[in-house]
């Protein structure tokens, strides 16, 4: 089981990779899961639109897009983020790129954990579960 990082058409170098694994691993962890194949590919706007598109009929940019394949309490899944919208986010809530990006991160983590985001309260859950995991991280 491992958790893996991919660029898709674009020159992008994740920081601090076996800090974040092991961050991961954590918040899997608290959420009574196990590690599966965790897939995370780092991608263009461009791409993730296609992606979008192609797998979900929604003809609009994102940050983040997650696939879920888990068994059970084991996590398994593709994580593709668009690095173009995580740092126009970034810009937008005046926080700093790495931090953003972990926040998206863990985001798709906290999905394939079993958290959803469509409703008030579901958004609500899934910022606080965010908040903690990025706490966890230590800045």
């Amino acid at each position: 089981m491992a958790i893996t990082f991919q660029n898709q058409e674009l020159k992008f170098t994740l920081k601090n990779k076996l800090r974040i694994k092991s961050w991961i691993k954590h918040v899997i962890k608290s959420e009574k899961k196990e590690e599966g194949n965790i897939n995370f590919v780092f991608t263009s706007d461009e791409k993730i639109l296609e992606t979008n598109i192609r797998f979900l009929n929604h003809n609009t940019y994102t940050d983040i897009i997650t696939f879920d394949d888990c068994e059970g309490r084991i996590i398994h899944g593709d994580i593709i983020i668009s690095v173009e919208r995580v740092s126009e986010n970034a810009l937008k809530y005046g926080v700093a790129f790495e931090y953003e990006l972990h926040r998206v991160m863990i985001h798709g983590v906290l999905h394939l954990c079993g958290y959803k985001d469509k409703s008030k309260a579901d958004v609500a859950l899934m910022r606080k579960k965010e908040d903690q995991a990025l706490k966890k991280f230590d800045y």
